[in-house]
């Protein structure tokens, strides 16, 4: 008995296991895959019932769904009680758990985001750049049609990543990528391919890499398992790992060593280690071997500062220089010429063998998401620069690591981090930033800049300029493909000084250069204007030829015949020149192509030689030097001259080209910076009085002036031009100065005109350089200030300047002497290319003329103004009152602009002697000038011809007469077609 019962129980044992794990297996084939850690459930077993096909039959008349919810109720009841009795023992449940088969993958959702999860598998064992490669490998299998996700998906997924620690590691072993992504495609497709499935299963050999992945993290004692731990047991992989990287020659010590050297000696102490790795590589860039290499520009000067910077660097500690000056005047150069200098090395034996690194904090703050993550970056990167031992890191607008990384409320950022080992000596370290952004962040951090020894950079010389424009012009040459003329550099620096004065030199000099010879290059490579011209000309032929054989009618036809016939020669013509052009175009094209591959071996010679030069290896470099060069030299010569006297393509940058980049920079018009300027600032008087009348005398003062200035006589600090006009109104003030502005700059607009009864209290004042900081108004700048930063060359009109404030008087004290302002943002704007004009009229209500009013006039001058203000005039010019005659010029002039007008319309104005005079007489008021004519032409010619040409009278080409109307009592004006009618678009516009 007592053996059966055993037996009993044995078999009641047997018969629950298997009743489980048969539960178990059809819930996971029927019902989505169960959570890590959870077995059977009730709700599994429902999932399991529910999915059984319904009965559709009745069973002794009850309905086949209340006989099957019956037996499901019943079933389910039994089940739950073996269930509930078998998880209750522990032995059979660390069983099952030991040998429980391979789930599906199964897909849980975190921050969002979908990620697969595999069996027991953890998101927190792996980094961020594994478990991405992870989640990714079920992609790849459904991609190629794959039940099974195995090794070679996860492999492809890793290769797949972007910045991924696998290719680098290939790349570096000499294996290319694309290649060994095609092997493993190869091997992809030779597997079975599964359509229709609902679920994936993570395959038993990706099992085996990822438990082999666990054992590569214990054995390097990292926390985190990592894309590396991956790749070093995919190595071992029997199926597929071990043949493809054989193929390669890679064998998992060569592998593991890769790895350590990129990894550096770091371990995987977070989730994302790969920013530590080669840190220097990714965040910084090897300056001395640019140099080797012959990737920098020349430095050309620069002595003292480069010297200086050596000086400092060899000190014991705080050997830190930072190079201060401003924008543009060669600070990085000064870094790039002490990199060139260690190339060859030119430095003093302290120096001998380091390495210049430029540190990119944008880099090295770009995509760092979580707090710590640019902490990690660049602690990594002075890792390897103590490590290493012999670098030098140049951080270029070091300012900016005032506050870097700086997280919330925390005081650390990347200046804290590198305080310590500044003091120590520990790091050596050269700074570049300007004067404005030294003072505002460095200068406020007194234990960061305590760290540092300044060396200032001041502006060269434009004589300085000229050395460093002809060092580089090679290298600019080289790249553009085109000749640099020396007039040319010349002419850049002397214009660029002159006329762009918000910047400063070697920079816009270079820069005027580069785009000079990038206008030129970019002509060179289209077609020839000769040519473009021939070819638009034989399409308009072409185009009217073929017009003309498809006339209306057949008389048409036989009367084009004879234009015809002309056409289809023009056309020959024009065909045979296109085809010779373009033979000549191409023939050129290839000689100048020859000749710039030649200067290109050329350079690579050069950059050889200085290789073998600093190797020690003279046989080489004299093979190069004396050989191989003087050989290109003579084909070069060979190439100049098969291109013989060919002209079709220009491709020399000459003053013009120059003068042409200044002119889109600053709007001052080509023509009026080279020769012909001289000559256009002789006549200036007699242009000025097309349009001012009967005022010579301030007209030659305006003009003589200007010549002076021109010319260089008058004083480079201060305006062009300092002038007060006065007199009464309507004279011809404001007039002057719009045509001044239209005679120096071409158009009226460089006029900046400011009312000074707008300024007539302290605090208007202030809008004329900005609101102080706080106040409304601050960010947009001032009214006079942002006006004079956009357009530096104008003429600048203060109106009835007699009613501004004392306040605005002190500012214009500054802008007279010393031809410069600043505003409220700090920046200083220059006034030294711009005509100050003020206007007046102060001593003119008494109404005299000639010496007595001049002399009534400028004693109410001296009355109202401070003699520091009147001592900084240039010139003080009274406008005469205008007489009947000197009015009449002008309603000419004013009829001339109404005539322009009606060219649109293509109508011609003329008016009699008899309609000049009555305007004249209608418009003339001593008290008024000129100002009346104008409101007298509006109403008595502009208003009724209006009405006129709107009722019809007038049409295209028509001449309309204006005269007396000797019938109207109201002085008014008829407007009659003249006798000759002029064709239509014949209509210059005339005043009799």
């Amino acid at each position: 008995m007592e053996i059966r019962s055993r037996k009993r129980n044995t078999f009641s044992i047997i018969a629950g296991f298997g009743l489980a794990v048969a539960v178990v297996c059809l819930t996971t084939a029927r019902s989505p895959p169960l959570p890590h850690g959870q077995l059977g459930s009730t709700m599994a077993v429902k999932s399991f019932v529910q999915a059984r096909p319904p009965i559709s039959s009745r069973v002794n008349g009850v309905s086949a769904r209340k006989v099957l919810n019956s037996q499901s109720e019943r079933k389910e009841r039994r089940i739950q009680t073996c269930v509930n009795s078998l998880m209750g023992n522990s032995q059979f449940m660390e069983r099952l758990n030991r040998n429980k088969p391979s789930v599906g993958l199964r897909t849980t959702t975190k921050r969002g985001t979908k990620v697969h999860a595999m069996g027991r598998i953890s998101e927190e064992e792996f980094t961020e750049k594994a478990w991405e490669a992870l989640a990714a490998a079920p992609n790849v299998a459904k991609e190629v049609s794959s039940q099974i996700v195995e090794t070679e998906h996860l492999m492809k997924s890793l290769l797949q990543q972007q910045d991924g620690l696998v290719p680098r590691v290939l790349e570096k072993m000499a294996v290319e990528k694309d290649v060994f992504v095609r092997s493993l495609d190869d091997y992809i497709k030779r597997q079975p391919q599964v359509r229709g499935y609902d679920q994936q299963m993570i395959g038993r050999y990706l099992e085996m890499l990822l438990e082999g992945a666990r054992n590569e993290k214990a054995e390097m004692k990292d926390e985190y398992i990592s894309v590396e731990h991956m790749l070093l047991a995919f190595t071992k992989d029997p199926r597929i790992g071990k043949a493809i990287m054989g193929q390669w020659g890679l064998s998992y010590n060569s592998v593991k060593q890769t790895i350590m050297e990129v990894r550096g000696g770091s371990s995987v102490r977070s989730k994302n280690p790969e920013v530590s790795y080669e840190a220097l590589e990714k965040y910084a860039r090897d300056l001395t071997q640019a140099a080797i290499d012959g990737k920098l520009d020349p430095v050309i000067g620069r002595d003292e500062e480069i010297r200086r910077t050596v000086q400092i660097l060899s000190r014991r500690t705080k050997n830190n220089p930072v190079l201060i000056g401003q924008p543009g005047v060669g600070k990085t150069a000064v870094v790039e010429g002490l990199a060139q200098r260690i190339a060859d090395g030119d430095v003093p034996s302290a120096l001998q063998g380091r390495k210049v690194f430029a540190l990119d904090l944008g880099q090295l703050i770009a995509g760092a998401k979580y707090r710590g993550e640019f902490e990690e970056r660049l602690k990594a990167v002075i890792n390897e620069v103590k490590e290493d031992g012999t670098i030098i890191l140049f951080i270029d607008e070091i300012h900016t690591i005032v506050g870097a990384g700086k997280a919330g409320d925390s005081g650390m950022d990347a200046g804290n981090l590198l305080k310590p080992m500044l003091a120590r000596g520990e790091l050596r370290c050269i700074g570049a930033t300007t004067l404005d952004e030294y003072r505002q962040y460095m200068e406020k951090d007194a234990a960061l800049e305590r760290r540092f020894q300044q060396v200032m950079v001041d502006e060269p010389t434009p004589e300085e300029t000229v050395s460093i424009l002809r060092g580089l012009c090679e290298k600019y040459e080289l790249f553009h493909k085109v000749r640099i003329s020396d007039d040319s550099l010349l002419e850049a620096v002397r214009l660029s000084d002159r006329y762009i004065a918000d910047r400063f030199l070697p920079d816009k000099a270079i820069d005027l250069v580069d785009e000079a010879a990038a206008k030129v290059q970019s002509q060179a490579t289209s077609k020839p204007l000769a040519l473009e011209e021939v070819e638009r000309t034989l399409l308009r032929c072409e185009m009217e030829l073929l017009s003309l054989k498809r006339p209306a009618n057949e008389q048409i036809r036989k009367s084009s015949e004879s234009r015809m016939t002309d056409l289809e020669r023009q056309i020959d013509d024009l065909k045979g020149k296109q085809l010779e052009l373009n033979e000549k175009w191409l023939k050129e094209k290839s000689a100048r192509s020859e000749v710039n591959r030649i200067k290109e071996k050329m350079e690579d010679v050069n950059v050889a030689a200085a290789q073998a030069e600093r190797d020690y290896n003279l046989e080489e470099a004299s093979r190069l030097r004396y050989g191989v060069w003087y050989d290109l030299q003579r084909e070069l010569q060979k190439a100049q001259e098969k291109l013989g006297d060919m002209s079709m393509i220009r491709e020399e940058v000459v003053p013009d080209d120059i003068a042409e980049v200044v002119s889109k920079w600053s709007g001052v018009p080509v023509q009026k910076m080279l020769q012909s300027e001289m000559e256009r600032i002789l006549t200036l008087d007699q242009r000025l009085h097309e349009r001012v009348i009967g005022q010579e005398e301030a007209v030659q003062a305006v003009s003589e002036a200007m010549q002076r200035s021109r010319a260089g006589l008058s004083d480079p600090n201060r305006p062009l031009a300092n002038f007060m006009f006065l007199g009464p109104t309507g004279v011809g003030k404001t007039e002057l100065c719009k045509a001044l502005a239209q005679q120096l700059f071409d158009t009226e607009d460089a006029m900046i005109r400011l009312d000074m009864s707008e300024y007539m209290d302290s605090f208007a004042a202030s809008r004329m350089t900005g609101a102080p900081p706080g106040y409304v108004g601050y960010e947009e700048g001032g009214q006079l200030t942002e006006a004079v930063r956009r357009r530096p060359y104008s003429v600048i009109l203060f109106d009835e300047v007699e009613k501004a404030h004392v306040d605005v008087f002190n500012m214009l004290l500054q802008i007279l002497d010393d031809g410069r302002l600043t505003d409220s943002k700090g920046r200083t704007v220059s006034f030294k290319n711009s005509v100050i004009i003020m206007t007046s009229n102060l001593g003119t209500s008494s109404g005299k003329t000639g010496e007595e009013g001049r002399k009534e006039v400028m004693d109410a001058v001296r009355g109202h103004f401070r003699p520091e203000f009147i001592n900084r005039m240039d010139e003080f010019i009274v406008f005469e009152p205008l007489s009947k005659e000197q009015l009449r010029d002008i309603v000419k002039i004013q009829l001339k602009r109404v005539g322009e007008r009606l060219d649109d319309r293509e109508l011609k104005l003329t008016v009699t002697d008899a309609g000049i005079d009555k305007l004249t007489e209608m418009g003339y008021d001593p008290a008024y000038g000129a100002r009346p004519l104008k409101r007298v032409i509006t109403a008595m010619i502009e208003t009724p011809l209006s009405k006129e040409i709107l009722r019809g009278k007038f049409q295209s080409g028509d001449i309309i007469e204006v005269d007396v109307d000797p019938n109207d009592v109201d002085d008014r004006f008829k407007f009659s077609k003249a006798e000759i009618r002029e064709p239509a678009g014949a209509v210059a516009a005339a005043a009799a």
